[in-house]
């Protein structure tokens, strides 16, 4: 058995091997310079770790799971386009280091590697492989849709907060532990049960990272903490907060939304404040707790030995105790 860190180095390796045309230097240079800005290569590790988890050949599940690293960072290199943001990993986001018009058709170029990588599986499963990308690939792009809209709208409910973070989070997570399981030749309910193990550890996932940009350590977190609260971003937090908000309380919080100018410290200090008095963080850490004890459920069902889940349980407590 691989130990997550061994995986990803795997993916490391074969993310520096990964070999581009040289010419036109603006379509491929840019799509190995935010491939080798590093991150936690979790995704492509999932994958990996599925694999191994049913006996299958991890070296054969290498290609496919760098698909998957392809396909997240052609999102990351689109959606900063779309949020114009100026940084990725602390460097400089590809339409700042070069310009928008490239940093579009260099991501469009990544979501073709991204097919050309996936393929390289057996012939017999490769149907299957490619419904289970082509839906996940989907999902992430109604996913931020999703997230857009919600900007313009007044009200958004939990329960459409938790299915637009399933869909732009937590259906690549499963789709990758699905496509390992398969490479792996796991039986179809095992396949599905790891599928709905990644799902549920993703909203998960996506909830503590709500958390961190309120509660985090600014040194730990790699961000701005109170981001969220400076944009009036609707995360699960906010939108719980303005479900039991009352009276002045809940003036307050609609009266720092609605500025447009406003001293940033003061309204994080300001909102977290009123997060505090209700209660906030507790209800979202028993809301990400609860989803991944469902996940965790899914990964128990796995007619599999015990001691072979070991990693996938150390990756689930590696994202939920994360302080970044």
């Amino acid at each position: 058995m691989y130990s997550i860190s061994n995986l990803q180095q795997l993916i490391t390796r074969a993310i520096a091997q990964q070999k581009y045309p040289v010419n036109p230097s603006e379509l491929y240079e840019p799509i190995s310079y935010l491939m080798n800005l590093g991150g936690k290569r979790l995704r492509p590790a999932l994958l990996l770790m599925a694999t191994d988890l049913f006996k299958g050949d991890v070296e054969k599940a290498i290609k496919p799971a760098l698909a998957i690293e392809v396909f997240h960072n052609f999102t990351l290199m689109h959606d900063d386009i779309m949020d114009k943001a100026p940084l990725r990993r602390g460097n400089p986001t590809v339409h700042a280091k070069w310009n928008e018009a490239v940093a579009i058709l260099s991501g469009d170029v990544m979501l073709v590697e991204a097919y050309k990588l996936i393929m390289q599986v057996k012939p017999a499963i490769l149907p299957n492989i490619l419904k289970i990308f082509n839906d996940t690939a989907v999902g992430v792009c109604e996913g931020q849709q999703i997230d857009m809209n919600f900007e313009n709208h007044q009200e958004v409910k939990v329960d459409d907060y938790i299915n637009m973070i399933r869909l732009k989070t937590a259906v690549l997570l499963g789709g990758a532990l699905k496509i390992g399981a398969l490479i792996g030749e796991a039986a179809e309910n095992d396949a599905h049960l790891l599928y709905d193990f990644g799902e549920k550890l993703g909203i998960a996932f996506q909830l503590q990272d709500d958390i961190l940009d309120v509660y985090g350590d600014p040194e730990k977190f790699g961000k701005q903490v109170g981001g969220d609260i400076i944009s009036n971003k609707k995360t699960f937090l906010l939108i719980r907060a303005l479900e039991l908000a009352k009276g002045a309380q809940k003036e307050e919080l609609q009266n720092w939304l609605s500025q447009t100018t406003f001293n940033t410290q003061e309204k994080v200090a300001a909102v977290t404040a009123i997060y505090n008095s209700l209660n906030i963080q507790e209800i979202a850490k028993k809301e990400m707790e609860g989803y991944a004890a469902k996940g965790l459920a899914a990964l128990n069902k796995i007619a599999v030995d015990e001691e072979r889940k070991t990693v996938l349980k150390e990756f689930a407590d590696l994202l939920m105790l994360r302080d970044n």
